[in-house]
């Protein structure tokens, strides 16, 4: 009996994590093959996660096999296995086990009465789902908020939002006792049907008469304001939050970077995303991708590389196409230099058409002491290099006669790829090859590559 408790307690916890029920068949496992026999307790723990991780089948499972090794089967394996029909609405298997347990002469709680009605609501039957809760009421079962809204939260779903409304004005003149989850289901059903105006005045109403809520609620509110446009009771809910000591979680990031993004606010909409981030969230990638065209086209390319490097590091897998965005957003901007390692990094992905924009730029703006490596990674990509290229970047080291490792470096460079310099560069080399004091080396260079060019050009003929 106490090796019981203890699995029901730890199949407790796993109830609660994130994958529950394949963490509690490990511990199963584990338990019999060191001679646990399962009891009806541990079945009905089983059950209960099953439900709770939408495994109906296996709840099933579970409840049939229980019921062949002679266990018999008590309100709370009804009331699980009843919950878990509930998931797809399944009423006629509901019907079925709630006559099964009527025969078997246990009688219906409020618990079993208000899953069912659930059921019957997901189902879509509402009018069973309005009768039971007649019957619920009769009982002094319909106390409190949870009932109506079961039948609320599935008629607003499924596009019946009068009748959602209806009941709702039903439950507050009964004056019911609510923790906001009515209002909850009321506002974000108005939002989802574009009436703003009715979701914002509803938070208002709930706000004003409540000092305390949970995050749910507070996201809840701040997404009326929001799609309202209502700035005052925006910064009003996140004050709110911050007297309550909430921390906001994804839901209230995503809130925030959308209402700031319509907005036009693009630096807090960014600042939001920075705060989202350094408290470990994962980034949305497609509202980040909006963000950083809306903050490069705001004249922020800076926010809008930093952001893609946030994107780019919490998501590896990032969508092909933001490379390249991103790469004409800062050769647009004139940061050539980033420009070059996000080239660099992702060179396969970039169109002919950005990544000539891109070289062109460096030739004649970038960084004099990077232009080399910036021709040896275009050449080791596969990628063509014209004798524009070339020619822009001798110019600029001509232009610069300090830099003159780097132009005799680029020479033999090319003469050991098979490159040239074209006529004009000859030209240009050899008239200014006095201010570099390497006259000589630079005549032989090019003398090589003449010879070499009529060579190739012999081979082609």
């Amino acid at each position: 009996m106490i090796i019981s408790s203890l699995v029901v307690q730890l199949l407790a916890g796993c109830a609660k994590e994130k994958d529950g029920y394949y963490i509690a068949m490990q511990l199963i496992q584990e338990l019999e093959s060191n001679g646990l026999q399962k009891d009806s307790v541990i079945y009905g723990s089983l059950i209960a996660i099953c439900a709770s991780n939408n495994l109906c089948e296996k709840a099933e499972e579970y409840f049939n096999q229980m019921k062949d090794n002679c266990c018999t089967p008590n309100i709370f394996h009804y009331s699980s296995l009843l919950n878990a029909y509930s998931i797809s609405g399944d009423y006629v298997k509901a019907e079925k086990l709630i006559k099964d347990m009527n025969s078997a002469g246990i009688e219906g709680t409020k618990v079993v009465l208000t899953t069912l009605l659930k059921v019957y609501a997901r189902g879509g039957l509402f009018e069973r789902s309005r009768e039971l809760l007649a019957e619920l009421e009769t009982l002094g079962y319909a106390k409190d908020e949870m009932p109506y809204c079961l039948l609320m939260d599935n008629l607003a779903k499924a596009g019946h939002l009068a009748e959602a409304r209806e009941v709702f004005k039903d439950m507050k003149a009964k004056n019911l006792k609510t923790d906001g989850y009515a209002y909850s289901i009321m506002i974000s059903a108005f939002c989802r049907a574009g009436l703003f105006k009715e979701a914002r005045d509803l938070a208002k109403e709930f706000d004003a008469s409540n000092e305390k809520c949970d995050l749910v609620m507070l996201n809840t509110l701040l997404r009326a304001y929001c799609n309202s446009g209502d700035m005052d009771s925006v910064m009003k809910m996140l004050r709110k939050m911050d007297e309550l000591t909430i921390l906001p979680d994804w839901n209230t990031f995503q809130i925030l970077t959308k209402y700031f993004c319509r907005e036009n606010l693009f630096h807090l909409a960014y600042r939001t995303v920075e705060d989202m981030n350094s408290k470990g969230h994962q980034l949305d990638e497609e509202l980040c991708t909006s963000l950083i065209l809306k903050l490069a086209k705001a004249g922020s390319p800076s926010e809008a590389f930093s952001l893609y490097n946030m994107l780019k590091y919490r998501k590896r897998n990032v969508c092909k196409s933001l490379h390249e965005k991103m790469l004409n957003i800062l050769v647009a901007a004139g940061f050539l230099k980033d420009a070059y390692v996000v080239m660099k990094d992702n060179m396969e992905m970039i169109s002919t058409l950005s990544l000539g924009n891109f070289t062109t730029s460096f030739m004649k703006f970038g960084n004099i002491n990077l232009i080399n490596d910036v021709v040896k990674a275009l050449h080791r990509s596969g990628r063509t290099l014209d004798t524009d290229i070339f020619r822009i970047a001798i110019s600029r080291y001509i232009a610069k006669p300090e830099k003159i490792e780097l132009l005799l470096h680029l020479l033999k460079w090319m003469e050991g790829h098979g490159f040239v310099v074209d006529s004009s560069s000859r030209n240009l080399l050899l008239k200014n090859s006095h201010i570099f004091g390497q006259k000589h080396l630079i005549a032989e260079i090019l003398s090589r590559q003449h010879v070499m060019s009529r060579k190739l050009g012999n081979l082609h003929k």
